[in-house]
């Protein structure tokens, strides 16, 4: 029933652009708090960035922090993630991650390569 489904990952050089998209569909997005992670092989999942439900406040891993903005359009039940100046160490799987009252919820993640 709830599917969270990202989009816009892929390849890119240092110093590239790349925007992803988290779409909802069977929860009321937007009353919820939207989360990116990102996890890179062997490593833990780790958070990048959050927003809040109405898109008030927002909060960034200190190694995103400056080049990745989180933003949300409840109206299009989509957050995304504008990530520039990309660095090899930004290349992870990265997935979106939304609360509803007490319930977790995970999309299946978009690879993110950043080499040259």
């Amino acid at each position: 029933q709830v599917q969270l489904v990202e989009s816009g990952g892929g390849l890119v050089q240092p110093g590239g652009s790349l925007r992803l998209s988290c779409a909802a569909s069977g929860i009321t997005f937007a009353i919820c708090p939207v989360s990116w992670y990102r996890q890179a092989p062997g490593k833990e999942r780790e958070s990048v960035a959050a927003i809040t439900s109405a898109g008030g406040s927002t909060n960034y891993a200190d190694s995103v922090k400056g080049r990745f903005t989180i933003s949300r359009d409840n109206a299009k039940n989509t957050v995304y993630l504008q990530m520039n100046n990309l660095k090899p160490e930004d290349t992870a799987v990265y997935y979106c991650y939304a609360r509803w009252f007490t319930k977790d919820y995970w999309g299946q993640g978009t690879q993110v390569t950043v080499s040259s």
